[in-house]
């Protein structure tokens, strides 16, 4: 940062696993002002697919997501790999996830998924997919389906597709023209 204040006075990593890290961050705000602790989880970067097949349709995939306690519907995703491009790390996803191989990939944007407690970032992508692979087979405890965009608005309406970031990645790709959601 180019201002002066605020500063980070220290920061402490503690690894939680693999995945997580915890970040304390002590700032100082103004001189001779007390200092503040601020914690924030620190994981890859997320990226998130928004895939469009040969006939118009979606792959979603549905999973159990312990932190809910339930399955959610969403977009091919995943995390980055420590020094992977993003956009290769979209087509290694959405191959793994889903099957289908990448014929054309457009950045979205990146955004940061939440500015107050996560110190990641999120790689969204627009993927033109080609045909699915011959005898995929889902990762276990996959489900994979095509959704027609009335489809998938249906389910955004109806509360199944609840994945805010992926919803933001829908929006990107609707407002750079490359789906509708009508």
């Amino acid at each position: 940062m180019n201002e002066p204040w605020p500063k980070i006075k220290s920061r402490q990593t503690t690894t939680i696993s693999p995945w997580v890290d915890i970040v304390a961050r002590e700032v100082e705000f103004a001189p001779d002002e007390p200092t503040e602790v601020y914690h924030a989880v620190a994981q890859l970067d997320y990226l998130a697919i928004v895939a469009l097949t040969p006939d118009g349709r979606f792959p979603l995939v549905r999973q159990y997501r312990p932190a809910l306690e339930t399955f959610t519907w969403e977009l091919p995703a995943g995390l980055a790999e420590l020094e992977e491009d993003p956009a290769e790390g979209c087509k290694r996803e959405l191959l793994e996830e889903t099957g289908y191989p990448t014929r054309a990939i457009y950045p979205l944007g990146i955004a940061a998924p939440c500015s107050g407690r996560l110190s990641n970032r999120i790689h969204s992508y627009f993927l033109q997919t080609g045909e699915r692979i011959a005898d995929f087979t889902p990762e276990p405890g996959l489900t994979v389906v095509l959704a027609t965009p009335s489809e998938l608005v249906d389910m955004i309406k109806s509360g199944e597709f609840i994945q805010q970031l992926h919803l933001g990645a829908l929006l990107l790709a609707e407002l750079r023209s490359f789906i509708s959601l009508k």
